[in-house]
């Protein structure tokens, strides 16, 4: 059930199976260990419906578990036109999908669209590169640079 003091937090990549789901579970994660869980309501989803009802790409699942981390349950969906309204901070994984969120969207939300890695203070990266194509590796990447975005993410939201 929402509260009013919740953070509503909506991660977007283009299929819903690799970096939202990840950057959602370590968000999840996090804010359980913190024990302010309470406080928020994380979900994540795609600008496409490739994958919609199927899970995670099982080398995002196994990158996670390694780290603690159990996305085995969620399921892909496509953002839908009430995300925009319900949602406090929508964060993109990439500038394709900001761009793509931001024509789909009434200018009235455009605030609340940010770029996912803008919550990092060490990244070099300016977006989470897309590791579907890529290769094992990629998967450590992107979960790296998502925890320490999450981090930034925390501490802002904490602060403000």
């Amino acid at each position: 059930m929402e509260k009013p003091d919740q953070h509503k937090i909506l991660f977007v990549c283009m299929g819903n199976i690799c970096r939202s789901p990840s950057a959602e579970g370590i968000l999840v994660n996090k804010v359980k260990t913190e024990s302010i869980d309470k406080k928020f309501i994380i979900d994540s989803c795609g600008t496409h419906g490739y994958h919609e009802g199927q899970g995670p790409d099982p080398r995002s699942i196994e990158v996670a578990l390694l780290r603690g981390i159990d996305i085995r349950h969620q399921v892909a969906r496509r953002i839908e036109a009430k995300d925009f309204e319900f949602f406090d901070l929508i964060l993109p994984m990439d500038n394709n999908n900001l761009e793509l969120l931001k024509n789909i969207s009434d200018p009235i939300y455009h605030h609340k669209i940010l770029l996912f890695l803008e919550f990092s203070q060490q990244s070099d990266y300016i977006e989470v590169p897309d590791p579907y194509y890529g290769g094992d590796s990629g998967f450590d990447l992107v979960l790296d640079l998502l925890d320490e975005a999450t981090e930034g993410l925390i501490k802002h939201l904490v602060n403000n």
